[in-house]
């Protein structure tokens, strides 16, 4: 039930810091992306390897959630606006709010009913009972109808809000992270041997 919460707040930390190193240094408007990407790559691999050689379970009942309509949308507000605070309100809340519905195409089909042995079943309960395992698609459906006490019980619209707020903040955070930790520096001996430390703006057309 916290899947449409946390993946998105957990999603955006690496994005916001990748956006600041590839936006300041080198204007390059696609870290969400190239993140998002990256991620999808693991996953997929990490499906293939530990789902269906190592044990043969159906490819097709793992698919791995995607982030890349928030990340998408997020890149294209920070191209636009060029303002991180904007990037964070905007793109941070989009990327909160697009992660349920840009996974519907996923897992949707799995709502359609169908007759297994003179019972009507969804494609999600019938494809649990004959693959059993802690987090497939018989437990979409409580996706939707789950009971998260702390929203009243109305799941997923809340829960998109919610992440959306805190993807917000994430990135806020995420984003000086990113300044500390991914802006370069070098050192200039001056006429009188004063050694200053200096950083690196050539992305914005200044000389050292």
């Amino acid at each position: 039930q916290w899947w449409p919460v946390v993946t998105p707040i957990v999603g955006i930390t690496y994005c916001a810091a990748i956006m600041y190193y590839l936006w300041v240094n080198y204007r390059l408007p696609f870290g969400a992306t190239l993140c998002v990407v990256c991620l999808l790559t693991g996953e997929w691999l990490t499906r293939y390897w530990g789902f269906y050689w190592w044990s043969h379970y159906p490819i097709s009942f793992v698919f791995p959630s995607t982030m890349i309509p928030g990340a998408l949308v997020m890149d294209t507000v920070m191209l636009l606006t060029r303002n991180w605070m904007i990037t964070a309100l905007v793109g941070g809340g989009a990327f909160g709010l697009l992660f349920y519905p840009g996974n519907w195409p996923i897992f949707g089909p799995t709502h359609l009913p169908l007759v297994a042995e003179g019972v009507l079943l969804s494609v999600a309960d019938y494809t649990g009972f004959l693959y059993v395992r802690t987090g497939t698609p018989e437990y979409v459906r409580n996706i939707e109808q789950g009971s998260l006490r702390t929203f009243g019980g109305h799941t997923t619209v809340i829960a998109s809000f919610f992440a959306a707020f805190v993807s917000m903040l994430m990135f806020c955070l995420w984003w000086y992270f990113g300044k500390l930790y991914c802006t370069a520096f070098f050192y200039v001996k001056g006429a009188r041997g004063r050694v200053t430390m200096k950083n690196d703006v050539t992305a914005f057309g200044e000389e050292g």
